[in-house]
């Protein structure tokens, strides 16, 4: 009896190996998230095109083969950023479905809210736009998050239909790539257009109820 108490000597080391691989994964993942908190700190303060990747070697005092190791670029990290915007645009497009409201309300409601966010955030999104890091034609792993995203519009969109609210005059996935496009052209060229006029808020209902007039019922 005495005996079938006793650790055997292998299952100790196999739950120190398990332990072991476990703090490793730990700290990987803790260094990846440094690099990517690291990275947009630079990306805000210097700009993305001033932005190297010596630049976030060096405020992180690790080589340049360990961020090669987590990430092959400085794009690839803006990815990870990209990642998080469809997944936010996600979120918002999930409330607006929940929502009783009509579909100009969640679709003003939702645009708006999503340039009032990107606006106070101008030069880390003005990196995501340079970079291409939510582009799906640029980054093919962003494109499952696109479709998401496109698919809840579209499901926004034909709600709209079955209310009237929406012309059935032309498809639904017609319908919801015009919108998409209308409001990324509008970010992008804010993004970039450092001289011109900064009130990206302003620009998106416009672009909105311009696409309103031409998808009512």
């Amino acid at each position: 009896m005495a005996s079938a108490l006793v650790t055997p000597k292998s299952a100790i080391e196999s739950v120190e190996e398990r332990t072991e691989i476990g703090l490793r994964q730990r700290k990987k993942a803790r260094l990846r998230q440094q690099i990517i908190e690291t990275s947009i700190k630079l990306f805000r303060k210097h700009g993305y095109e001033e932005t190297r990747i010596d630049d976030i070697v060096q405020a992180l005092e690790i080589s340049q083969p360990t961020f090669f190791r987590y990430f092959p670029t400085k794009d690839a990290v803006l990815r990870e950023v990209g990642e998080r915007g469809y997944a936010c645009i996600c979120d918002r497009l999930r409330s607006e479905l929940s929502s009783k409201a009509g579909t100009e309300e969640r679709l003003r409601r939702l645009y708006v809210s999503m340039a009032k966010e990107v606006e106070t955030d101008r030069r880390l999104w003005q990196a995501v736009v340079l970079s291409g890091a939510m582009d799906p034609v640029r980054s093919a792993e962003l494109r499952g998050h696109e479709e998401a995203a496109a698919s809840l519009l579209r499901e926004i969109l034909t709600q709209g239909q079955k209310r009237g609210e929406v012309t059935r005059a032309f498809p639904v996935v017609h319908l919801a790539e015009f919108m998409e496009g209308l409001y990324n052209t509008v970010v992008r060229q804010w993004a970039v257009d450092l001289t011109g006029p900064h009130k990206l808020t302003e620009r998106v209902k416009s672009a909105v109820e311009f696409f309103l007039r031409g998808i009512r019922s």
